[in-house]
Protein backbone atom coordinates (compact mmCIF):
# COMPACT_ATOMS: atom_id res chain seq x y z
CA UNK A 1 0.00 0.00 0.00
CA UNK A 2 1.39 3.47 -0.82
CA UNK A 3 2.72 5.91 1.69
CA UNK A 4 1.42 9.05 2.12
CA UNK A 5 2.90 12.15 0.72
CA UNK A 6 4.30 14.44 2.65
CA UNK A 7 5.94 17.79 2.13
CA UNK A 8 8.59 20.16 3.63
CA UNK A 9 7.74 23.68 4.26
CA UNK A 10 10.18 25.98 5.20
CA UNK A 11 9.47 29.60 5.78
CA UNK A 12 10.21 31.81 9.16
CA UNK A 13 6.61 33.48 8.63
CA UNK A 14 3.66 32.01 10.69
CA UNK A 15 0.94 32.77 8.26
CA UNK A 16 2.45 31.57 5.28
CA UNK A 17 3.22 28.49 6.71
CA UNK A 18 -0.35 28.23 7.97
CA UNK A 19 -1.65 29.01 4.43
CA UNK A 20 1.00 26.71 3.01
CA UNK A 21 -0.11 23.88 5.57
CA UNK A 22 -4.14 24.34 5.27
CA UNK A 23 -3.80 24.59 1.28
CA UNK A 24 -1.64 20.85 1.23
CA UNK A 25 -3.75 19.57 3.81
CA UNK A 26 -6.80 20.33 1.84
CA UNK A 27 -5.34 18.46 -1.16
CA UNK A 28 -4.64 15.55 1.11
CA UNK A 29 -0.97 16.24 1.25
CA UNK A 30 0.45 16.03 4.96
CA UNK A 31 3.47 18.61 6.19
CA UNK A 32 6.23 18.84 8.06
CA UNK A 33 8.11 22.53 8.40
CA UNK A 34 11.36 23.72 8.94
CA UNK A 35 12.12 28.12 9.85
CA UNK A 36 15.42 28.00 8.44
CA UNK A 37 18.20 27.04 6.38
CA UNK A 38 20.31 24.95 9.40
CA UNK A 39 16.73 23.37 10.54
CA UNK A 40 15.56 22.50 6.76
CA UNK A 41 18.62 20.87 6.46
CA UNK A 42 18.24 19.04 9.36
CA UNK A 43 14.72 17.73 8.96
CA UNK A 44 15.89 16.56 4.85
CA UNK A 45 19.03 14.57 6.56
CA UNK A 46 16.85 12.48 9.16
CA UNK A 47 13.07 11.98 7.04
CA UNK A 48 12.40 11.58 3.18
CA UNK A 49 9.94 14.06 1.84
CA UNK A 50 8.16 14.23 -1.99
CA UNK A 51 8.30 17.84 -2.10
CA UNK A 52 10.01 20.86 -0.34
CA UNK A 53 9.00 24.39 -0.74
CA UNK A 54 11.05 27.07 0.61
CA UNK A 55 10.90 30.69 1.14
CA UNK A 56 14.01 32.39 -0.72
CA UNK A 57 14.55 34.45 2.48
CA UNK A 58 15.70 33.18 5.42
CA UNK A 59 16.84 33.83 9.02
CA UNK A 60 20.72 32.38 8.47
CA UNK A 61 20.66 32.32 4.62
CA UNK A 62 18.83 31.86 1.76
CA UNK A 63 16.85 29.31 -0.25
CA UNK A 64 19.52 29.12 -2.68
CA UNK A 65 21.57 27.20 -0.27
CA UNK A 66 19.15 24.88 0.46
CA UNK A 67 18.53 24.64 -3.43
CA UNK A 68 22.01 23.55 -4.58
CA UNK A 69 22.03 21.16 -1.05
CA UNK A 70 19.03 18.93 -2.41
CA UNK A 71 20.43 19.00 -5.79
CA UNK A 72 23.68 17.47 -4.36
CA UNK A 73 22.52 15.25 -2.09
CA UNK A 74 18.53 14.02 -3.10
CA UNK A 75 18.23 15.12 -6.93
CA UNK A 76 15.44 13.12 -7.34
CA UNK A 77 13.17 14.94 -4.76
CA UNK A 78 11.62 18.39 -6.09
CA UNK A 79 12.15 21.51 -4.70
CA UNK A 80 10.10 24.88 -5.36
CA UNK A 81 11.21 28.31 -4.29
CA UNK A 82 8.99 30.97 -3.36
CA UNK A 83 9.86 34.34 -4.39
CA UNK A 84 9.04 38.25 -3.63
CA UNK A 85 7.42 39.80 -6.26
CA UNK A 86 9.04 41.03 -9.05
CA UNK A 87 12.42 39.39 -8.15
CA UNK A 88 12.57 37.54 -11.51
CA UNK A 89 16.35 37.38 -10.92
CA UNK A 90 16.45 35.05 -7.97
CA UNK A 91 13.60 33.25 -9.85
CA UNK A 92 16.04 32.32 -12.52
CA UNK A 93 18.93 32.23 -10.71
CA UNK A 94 17.02 29.06 -8.69
CA UNK A 95 15.84 27.09 -11.61
CA UNK A 96 19.88 26.72 -12.55
CA UNK A 97 20.51 25.88 -9.35
CA UNK A 98 18.02 22.98 -9.63
CA UNK A 99 14.94 24.38 -8.83
CA UNK A 100 11.64 22.34 -10.26
CA UNK A 101 9.72 25.80 -10.41
CA UNK A 102 8.76 29.31 -8.55
CA UNK A 103 6.05 30.91 -7.32
CA UNK A 104 6.04 34.74 -6.34
CA UNK A 105 4.68 36.76 -3.30
CA UNK A 106 1.78 37.29 -3.19
CA UNK A 107 0.78 33.20 -2.94
CA UNK A 108 -1.72 32.63 -5.63
CA UNK A 109 -3.55 29.46 -3.88
CA UNK A 110 -4.26 28.54 -7.43
CA UNK A 111 -1.35 28.31 -8.77
CA UNK A 112 0.20 27.26 -6.00
CA UNK A 113 -1.73 24.03 -5.91
CA UNK A 114 -0.89 23.70 -10.24
CA UNK A 115 2.64 23.14 -9.18
CA UNK A 116 1.92 20.86 -5.74
CA UNK A 117 0.68 19.14 -8.52
CA UNK A 118 2.92 18.90 -11.11
CA UNK A 119 5.66 18.82 -8.77
CA UNK A 120 4.78 15.62 -6.80
CA UNK A 121 4.33 13.60 -10.55
CA UNK A 122 8.14 13.43 -10.13
CA UNK A 123 8.81 11.53 -7.14
CA UNK A 124 5.50 9.09 -6.83
CA UNK A 125 4.47 7.95 -3.98
CA UNK A 126 6.39 4.68 -2.63
CA UNK A 127 4.76 1.57 -4.40
CA UNK A 128 4.31 3.47 -7.30
CA UNK A 129 6.11 2.71 -10.25
CA UNK A 130 7.29 4.50 -13.07
CA UNK A 131 6.37 3.18 -17.03
CA UNK A 132 9.66 2.66 -17.68
CA UNK A 133 8.77 1.33 -20.89
CA UNK A 134 7.81 4.78 -22.18
CA UNK A 135 11.21 6.11 -20.84
CA UNK A 136 13.01 3.39 -22.45
CA UNK A 137 11.58 4.25 -25.74
CA UNK A 138 11.66 8.22 -25.42
CA UNK A 139 15.18 8.17 -25.09
CA UNK A 140 16.13 5.48 -28.56
CA UNK A 141 18.24 8.50 -30.10
CA UNK A 142 21.61 6.79 -30.23
CA UNK A 143 24.56 5.03 -28.40
CA UNK A 144 27.54 7.07 -29.30
CA UNK A 145 29.35 8.96 -26.76
CA UNK A 146 27.45 12.13 -27.47
CA UNK A 147 24.13 10.87 -27.50
CA UNK A 148 24.43 9.20 -23.71
CA UNK A 149 25.52 12.39 -22.40
CA UNK A 150 22.58 13.93 -24.51
CA UNK A 151 20.08 11.83 -23.27
CA UNK A 152 21.22 12.28 -19.75
CA UNK A 153 20.60 15.80 -19.67
CA UNK A 154 17.27 15.63 -21.21
CA UNK A 155 16.22 13.20 -18.10
CA UNK A 156 17.79 15.69 -15.74
CA UNK A 157 16.02 18.59 -17.40
CA UNK A 158 12.82 16.21 -17.81
CA UNK A 159 11.85 16.97 -13.83
CA UNK A 160 12.44 20.39 -13.82
CA UNK A 161 10.23 23.19 -15.00
CA UNK A 162 12.89 25.65 -16.05
CA UNK A 163 12.61 27.02 -19.66
CA UNK A 164 15.18 25.40 -21.99
CA UNK A 165 17.14 26.60 -24.90
CA UNK A 166 17.55 23.81 -27.75
CA UNK A 167 20.83 24.56 -29.87
CA UNK A 168 21.53 22.50 -33.14
CA UNK A 169 22.33 22.68 -36.77
CA UNK A 170 18.93 22.20 -38.83
CA UNK A 171 18.05 18.45 -39.09
CA UNK A 172 19.78 17.87 -35.92
CA UNK A 173 17.22 16.44 -33.72
CA UNK A 174 15.57 19.66 -31.79
CA UNK A 175 12.24 18.96 -31.79
CA UNK A 176 12.82 15.28 -30.84
CA UNK A 177 14.85 16.63 -27.86
CA UNK A 178 12.40 18.87 -26.92
CA UNK A 179 9.22 16.14 -27.13
CA UNK A 180 11.05 13.60 -24.66
CA UNK A 181 11.70 16.71 -21.98
CA UNK A 182 8.03 16.80 -22.33
CA UNK A 183 7.47 12.83 -22.33
CA UNK A 184 9.96 11.93 -19.47
CA UNK A 185 8.34 14.99 -16.90
CA UNK A 186 5.32 15.57 -14.85
CA UNK A 187 3.66 16.80 -18.42
CA UNK A 188 3.83 14.05 -20.04
CA UNK A 189 -0.05 13.49 -20.06
CA UNK A 190 -0.46 16.90 -20.90
CA UNK A 191 -0.36 18.44 -24.95
CA UNK A 192 3.00 18.69 -26.53
CA UNK A 193 2.26 22.16 -28.83
CA UNK A 194 5.04 22.60 -31.01
CA UNK A 195 5.16 26.09 -33.44
CA UNK A 196 7.21 27.53 -36.18
CA UNK A 197 7.83 30.62 -35.60
CA UNK A 198 9.01 31.54 -39.26
CA UNK A 199 6.35 29.97 -40.70
CA UNK A 200 3.85 32.53 -38.88
CA UNK A 201 2.77 35.41 -41.05
CA UNK A 202 3.68 38.48 -38.54
CA UNK A 203 0.57 39.94 -38.84
CA UNK A 204 -1.50 37.02 -37.43
CA UNK A 205 1.19 35.98 -34.79
CA UNK A 206 -0.32 37.61 -31.54
CA UNK A 207 -3.90 36.10 -32.73
CA UNK A 208 -2.17 32.65 -33.11
CA UNK A 209 -0.19 32.78 -30.03
CA UNK A 210 -2.54 34.56 -27.45
CA UNK A 211 -6.22 33.37 -29.41
CA UNK A 212 -9.19 36.07 -30.38
CA UNK A 213 -12.66 36.56 -29.70
CA UNK A 214 -14.85 36.58 -32.25
CA UNK A 215 -15.58 39.89 -33.88
CA UNK A 216 -12.16 41.24 -32.80
CA UNK A 217 -10.93 42.19 -36.18
CA UNK A 218 -11.92 41.92 -40.02
CA UNK A 219 -12.61 37.80 -40.57
CA UNK A 220 -12.67 36.93 -36.88
CA UNK A 221 -15.89 34.71 -37.40
CA UNK A 222 -15.94 32.19 -34.04
CA UNK A 223 -13.93 31.91 -30.94
CA UNK A 224 -9.99 30.93 -31.74
CA UNK A 225 -7.91 29.69 -29.27
CA UNK A 226 -4.48 30.39 -28.98
CA UNK A 227 -1.27 28.02 -28.54
CA UNK A 228 -1.13 29.02 -24.91
CA UNK A 229 -4.55 27.45 -23.93
CA UNK A 230 -3.74 24.77 -26.52
CA UNK A 231 -0.54 23.80 -24.88
CA UNK A 232 -2.14 24.42 -21.34
CA UNK A 233 -0.83 22.18 -18.37
CA UNK A 234 2.01 20.59 -21.17
CA UNK A 235 4.77 22.08 -22.96
CA UNK A 236 5.23 24.71 -25.84
CA UNK A 237 7.53 24.29 -27.79
CA UNK A 238 8.80 27.61 -30.17
CA UNK A 239 10.47 26.26 -32.77
CA UNK A 240 12.98 28.98 -34.88
CA UNK A 241 12.26 31.24 -31.83
CA UNK A 242 14.70 33.61 -33.26
CA UNK A 243 12.62 34.66 -36.71
CA UNK A 244 9.81 36.20 -34.08
CA UNK A 245 9.63 39.88 -34.69
CA UNK A 246 10.97 42.42 -31.84
CA UNK A 247 7.38 43.70 -31.34
CA UNK A 248 6.25 39.79 -30.77
CA UNK A 249 9.21 39.38 -29.02
CA UNK A 250 7.74 41.66 -26.11
CA UNK A 251 4.59 40.05 -25.80
CA UNK A 252 5.85 36.99 -25.72
CA UNK A 253 8.18 37.83 -22.57
CA UNK A 254 5.25 39.18 -20.93
CA UNK A 255 3.27 36.05 -20.99
CA UNK A 256 6.24 33.95 -19.60
CA UNK A 257 6.91 36.22 -17.21
CA UNK A 258 3.39 36.93 -16.15
CA UNK A 259 2.08 33.52 -16.94
CA UNK A 260 -1.47 35.37 -18.35
CA UNK A 261 -2.15 35.88 -21.10
CA UNK A 262 -4.75 38.09 -23.01
CA UNK A 263 -6.32 37.14 -26.04
CA UNK A 264 -7.53 39.76 -28.85
CA UNK A 265 -11.04 41.49 -28.26
CA UNK A 266 -11.07 40.71 -24.43
CA UNK A 267 -10.62 42.62 -21.53
CA UNK A 268 -9.55 39.73 -18.99
CA UNK A 269 -6.61 38.22 -18.78
CA UNK A 270 -6.13 34.40 -18.55
CA UNK A 271 -4.00 32.27 -16.67
CA UNK A 272 -1.54 29.90 -18.68
CA UNK A 273 0.05 27.28 -17.22
CA UNK A 274 2.64 25.94 -19.70
CA UNK A 275 6.32 24.73 -19.84
CA UNK A 276 8.28 26.59 -22.78
CA UNK A 277 11.48 25.17 -24.68
CA UNK A 278 12.65 26.78 -27.68
CA UNK A 279 15.04 25.80 -30.00
CA UNK A 280 17.06 27.88 -32.93
CA UNK A 281 19.77 26.51 -35.94
CA UNK A 282 20.95 30.41 -35.78
CA UNK A 283 23.72 32.35 -33.25
CA UNK A 284 21.01 34.21 -30.80
CA UNK A 285 23.60 35.38 -28.83
CA UNK A 286 25.09 37.26 -31.84
CA UNK A 287 21.43 38.52 -32.41
CA UNK A 288 21.51 39.93 -29.21
CA UNK A 289 24.66 42.02 -29.84
CA UNK A 290 23.33 42.98 -33.08
CA UNK A 291 19.86 44.08 -31.61
CA UNK A 292 17.89 41.64 -33.29
CA UNK A 293 16.91 39.72 -30.48
CA UNK A 294 15.67 41.09 -26.92
CA UNK A 295 18.24 40.69 -24.29
CA UNK A 296 15.49 39.73 -21.86
CA UNK A 297 13.40 37.53 -23.65
CA UNK A 298 16.81 35.80 -24.42
CA UNK A 299 17.50 36.16 -20.48
CA UNK A 300 14.25 34.27 -19.96
CA UNK A 301 14.07 31.66 -22.24
CA UNK A 302 17.75 30.56 -22.60
CA UNK A 303 17.69 29.71 -18.52
CA UNK A 304 19.25 26.54 -19.71
CA UNK A 305 21.24 25.46 -22.59
CA UNK A 306 20.79 22.12 -24.29
CA UNK A 307 23.04 21.70 -27.71
CA UNK A 308 22.39 18.65 -29.90
CA UNK A 309 25.68 17.37 -31.60
CA UNK A 310 25.48 16.83 -35.21
CA UNK A 311 25.28 14.04 -37.17
CA UNK A 312 29.17 14.15 -38.20
CA UNK A 313 30.13 14.42 -34.72
CA UNK A 314 28.12 11.00 -33.87
CA UNK A 315 28.71 8.79 -36.80
CA UNK A 316 28.70 5.53 -34.64
CA UNK A 317 25.03 5.94 -34.33
CA UNK A 318 24.41 5.84 -38.25
CA UNK A 319 23.99 2.76 -38.28
CA UNK A 320 21.05 2.20 -35.47
CA UNK A 321 19.67 5.48 -36.98
CA UNK A 322 19.38 4.07 -40.58
CA UNK A 323 18.46 0.96 -39.44
CA UNK A 324 15.41 2.94 -37.48
CA UNK A 325 14.65 4.82 -40.47
CA UNK A 326 14.38 1.80 -42.83
CA UNK A 327 11.92 0.54 -40.77
CA UNK A 328 9.85 3.18 -39.91
CA UNK A 329 9.60 3.49 -44.35
CA UNK A 330 8.89 0.43 -44.70
CA UNK A 331 6.03 0.28 -42.42
CA UNK A 332 4.74 3.25 -43.86
CA UNK A 333 4.88 1.51 -47.06
CA UNK A 334 3.79 -1.63 -46.02
CA UNK A 335 6.71 -3.11 -47.48
CA UNK A 336 9.58 -5.74 -46.36
CA UNK A 337 12.32 -3.77 -44.63
CA UNK A 338 15.38 -3.24 -46.71
CA UNK A 339 18.96 -3.90 -45.63
CA UNK A 340 21.82 -1.50 -46.55
CA UNK A 341 24.95 -3.59 -48.03
CA UNK A 342 28.41 -3.19 -46.27
CA UNK A 343 29.38 -0.91 -49.10
CA UNK A 344 26.02 1.04 -48.59
CA UNK A 345 27.34 1.68 -44.42
CA UNK A 346 30.96 2.82 -45.45
CA UNK A 347 29.75 5.24 -47.52
CA UNK A 348 26.87 6.29 -45.07
CA UNK A 349 29.70 6.57 -42.90
CA UNK A 350 32.06 8.94 -44.16
CA UNK A 351 29.84 11.32 -45.48
CA UNK A 352 30.17 14.97 -43.77
CA UNK A 353 25.37 15.24 -43.36
CA UNK A 354 25.50 18.76 -43.64
CA UNK A 355 21.68 18.76 -43.63
CA UNK A 356 22.09 15.92 -40.22
CA UNK A 357 19.48 13.17 -39.38
CA UNK A 358 16.88 14.76 -41.67
CA UNK A 359 19.29 14.43 -44.76
CA UNK A 360 19.83 11.30 -43.80
CA UNK A 361 16.10 10.25 -43.72
CA UNK A 362 15.60 11.60 -47.13
CA UNK A 363 18.63 9.72 -48.58
CA UNK A 364 17.00 6.43 -47.41
CA UNK A 365 13.76 7.40 -48.30
CA UNK A 366 14.77 8.09 -51.84
CA UNK A 367 17.30 4.81 -51.52
CA UNK A 368 14.45 2.99 -50.59
CA UNK A 369 12.30 3.92 -54.14
CA UNK A 370 15.27 3.04 -56.28
CA UNK A 371 16.47 -0.23 -54.75
CA UNK A 372 16.34 -3.83 -56.13
CA UNK A 373 15.48 -6.84 -53.71
CA UNK A 374 15.25 -4.94 -50.97
CA UNK A 375 19.17 -4.26 -51.25
CA UNK A 376 20.48 -0.54 -50.93
CA UNK A 377 23.67 -0.34 -52.19
CA UNK A 378 26.65 2.48 -52.34
CA UNK A 379 25.06 3.84 -56.07
CA UNK A 380 21.24 3.66 -54.83
CA UNK A 381 22.33 6.36 -51.98
CA UNK A 382 23.39 8.92 -54.79
CA UNK A 383 26.32 10.95 -51.84
CA UNK A 384 28.47 10.93 -55.17
CA UNK A 385 26.15 14.18 -56.40
CA UNK A 386 26.11 15.09 -53.10
CA UNK A 387 29.69 15.05 -52.48
CA UNK A 388 29.93 17.63 -55.60
CA UNK A 389 27.08 19.92 -54.86
CA UNK A 390 27.42 20.62 -50.84
CA UNK A 391 31.35 20.91 -49.37
CA UNK A 392 32.29 18.83 -46.04
CA UNK A 393 31.37 21.81 -43.16
CA UNK A 394 35.03 20.49 -41.74
CA UNK A 395 36.80 21.29 -45.28
CA UNK A 396 37.24 25.28 -46.46
CA UNK A 397 35.87 26.36 -49.31
CA UNK A 398 38.22 26.63 -52.42
CA UNK A 399 40.22 29.70 -52.60
CA UNK A 400 39.86 32.67 -54.22
CA UNK A 401 41.61 34.16 -56.85
CA UNK A 402 44.41 37.00 -55.38
CA UNK A 403 42.94 39.92 -57.22
CA UNK A 404 45.50 42.15 -58.66
CA UNK A 405 46.20 45.01 -56.17
CA UNK A 406 45.63 42.96 -53.26
CA UNK A 407 49.03 41.88 -51.51
CA UNK A 408 50.17 39.03 -50.51
CA UNK A 409 49.94 39.69 -46.66
CA UNK A 410 46.50 40.81 -46.94
CA UNK A 411 45.12 38.06 -49.17
CA UNK A 412 47.05 35.54 -46.63
CA UNK A 413 45.14 37.23 -43.60
CA UNK A 414 41.78 37.01 -45.94
CA UNK A 415 42.56 33.24 -45.83
CA UNK A 416 42.92 32.92 -42.20
CA UNK A 417 39.67 35.31 -41.43
CA UNK A 418 37.57 32.51 -43.43
CA UNK A 419 39.06 29.51 -42.30
CA UNK A 420 39.07 31.36 -38.39
CA UNK A 421 34.64 32.61 -39.10
CA UNK A 422 34.06 28.94 -40.76
CA UNK A 423 35.45 27.60 -36.96
CA UNK A 424 33.62 29.94 -34.68
CA UNK A 425 30.28 29.17 -36.80
CA UNK A 426 30.98 25.35 -36.78
CA UNK A 427 31.09 25.51 -33.06
CA UNK A 428 28.45 28.40 -32.32
CA UNK A 429 30.84 30.78 -31.37
CA UNK A 430 32.42 28.49 -28.53
CA UNK A 431 36.18 29.94 -28.63
CA UNK A 432 37.28 26.72 -26.66
CA UNK A 433 35.42 24.27 -29.23
CA UNK A 434 36.91 26.40 -31.84
CA UNK A 435 40.58 26.93 -31.35
CA UNK A 436 40.32 22.89 -30.85
CA UNK A 437 39.23 22.50 -34.29
CA UNK A 438 41.93 24.81 -35.89
CA UNK A 439 44.45 22.41 -33.98
CA UNK A 440 45.33 25.80 -31.91
CA UNK A 441 45.74 26.90 -28.59
CA UNK A 442 42.85 29.07 -26.81
CA UNK A 443 45.39 31.30 -26.52
CA UNK A 444 46.76 31.66 -29.66
CA UNK A 445 43.20 32.09 -31.19
CA UNK A 446 42.27 35.06 -29.15
CA UNK A 447 45.49 36.68 -30.60
CA UNK A 448 44.27 36.11 -34.08
CA UNK A 449 40.86 36.95 -33.40
CA UNK A 450 42.49 40.07 -32.19
CA UNK A 451 44.79 40.35 -35.04
CA UNK A 452 41.88 39.72 -37.85
CA UNK A 453 39.41 42.05 -35.48
CA UNK A 454 37.02 39.14 -34.87
CA UNK A 455 36.83 40.07 -31.11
Amino acid sequence: MPTAQCVLIIDDEPDIRELLEITLMRMGIASCSAVDVSSAIMAIKQQEVDLILTDMRLPDGNGLDIVRYVAETKPDTPIAVITAHGNMDLAIESLKSGAFDFVSKPLDVNKLRNLITQALKVKPPTGHQLDTGMHAKALDMGQSAAMQLLQKKIRKLAVSQAPVFIQGESGSGKELAARQIHTLGPRALGPFIAVNCGAIPSELMESEFFGHKRGAFTGATEDKQGFFQAAQAGTLFLDEVADLPLAMQVKLLRAIQEKKIRPIGTQNELDVDVRILSATHKNLDAMVEAGEFRQDLFYRINVIALTIPALRERTDDIPLLSQQILQRIAGNYELPMARLTAEAKKELHLYSFPGNVRELENILERAFALCEDDTIGAADLNLNSRYNAEPSPNEPAALAARADGVSLEDYLMDIERNVVEQALEATRWNRTAAAKRLGITFRALRYRLKKLGLE
